[in-house]
């Protein structure tokens, strides 16, 4: 049950009895993001471009994505990073990382690709196979484990680790039946290798009933349109969220002036695409069991009267 927007940022604020208030004003706000050139290091570069306008100082840390990310806002090396709600609600619930989001940012979708011509036409197809799970300390790489283990299949599946480019190649060169990738569709790199060697999108929507039953709400099901990667029909996947998260003890103000240029800004930002996602109030303040930072709360609180 999704909890009401007033119920949220009451939560919030009395979280914000328990927040130092300090962090990084004096010097630069360090955002982590993702690898070069993906949607998390373009839309970081973006959002930095905006934070500077209001006066900031802001520094974009090219990561390996959500896992890596958010290891760095817990030891302090960064202040700012995307996540994916997933990841960021086992760093929160599980690991117990001092973590507070500031937006729920868009959807993400679960692409299981394939050749055209493979034999893998569901997950269970995967049995015995090697797949790509997607980079060290990515949140695609958590996602897709837990798809696999839910997934019972009738033999183990070999999991590697491998970006997004070195999984193109492998799939081409016959090395794996098929990688995860888990992003806004399309996703422009995915839809120009599709344009080379025609692809196929595994459904995944079978699995989001188990998927939520073991790890909670954050899994829902999303469809890929049809047309995209060149696909005839629609496929039906698994969607989950991006977070916009910080530093627990990071200053309120920093964080409401964060929260503000998200939203003031967003037209600018030009967020990846998903349909079904959005930038918005009332969609942002839903972020599970990683608690709104005080800050961010006071900003939808002024929103919303």
């Amino acid at each position: 049950m999704v909890p009401s927007r007033r119920a949220v940022l009451l939560g919030s604020a009395a979280l914000a009895a328990g927040c130092s208030g300090g962090g990084a004003e004096g010097r630069e706000l360090r955002l982590a993001t993702g690898p070069q050139g993906g949607p998390y290091e373009v839309l970081g570069e973006r959002f930095a471009a905006e934070l500077r306008r209001t006066g900031l100082k802001v520094r974009v840390l090219r990561t390996a994505a959500s896992v890596a990310n958010l290891g760095m806002l817990a030891d302090g090396r960064a202040d700012l990073g995307l996540a994916l709600a997933d990841s960021a609600e086992d760093a929160v619930a599980v690991r117990r990382l001092p973590i507070t989001a500031l937006a729920r940012m868009y959807m993400n979708y679960v692409h299981l690709v394939v050749l055209r011509d493979s034999p893998v036409v569901a997950a269970a197809g995967l049995a015995g196979r090697t797949v790509a799970i997607g980079a060290q300390g990515s949140g695609t790489a958590v996602t897709a484990e837990r798809v696999l283990d839910v997934a019972k299949l009738a033999r183990p599946v070999r999991r590697v680790r491998m970006e997004l480019d070195a999984s193109f190649a492998a799939l081409r060169r016959g090395e794996i039946a098929g990688f995860f990738w888990s992003g806004g569709v399309p996703t422009p790199a995915l839809e120009a290798f599709a344009r080379a060697a025609p692809v196929r999108l595994i459904p995944l929507d079978g699995l989001v009933a188990t998927l939520r039953r073991a790890f909670g709400p954050v899994y829902e099901v999303a469809s890929v349109p049809a047309g995209s990667y060149r696909l005839g029909l629609p496929v039906s996947t698994i969607g989950t969220a991006s977070y916009l998260v910080c530093r627990a003890d990071l200053s309120r103000d920093l964080a409401f002036t964060t929260t503000e240029t998200l939203f003031s800004r967003r037209d600018r930002l030009q967020a990846p695409n998903a349909p079904g996602g959005r930038l918005d109030k009332r969609y942002a303040i839903g972020t599970g069991s990683v608690p709104l930072h005080p800050g961010a709360a006071r900003y939808y609180r002024s929103v919303y009267g």
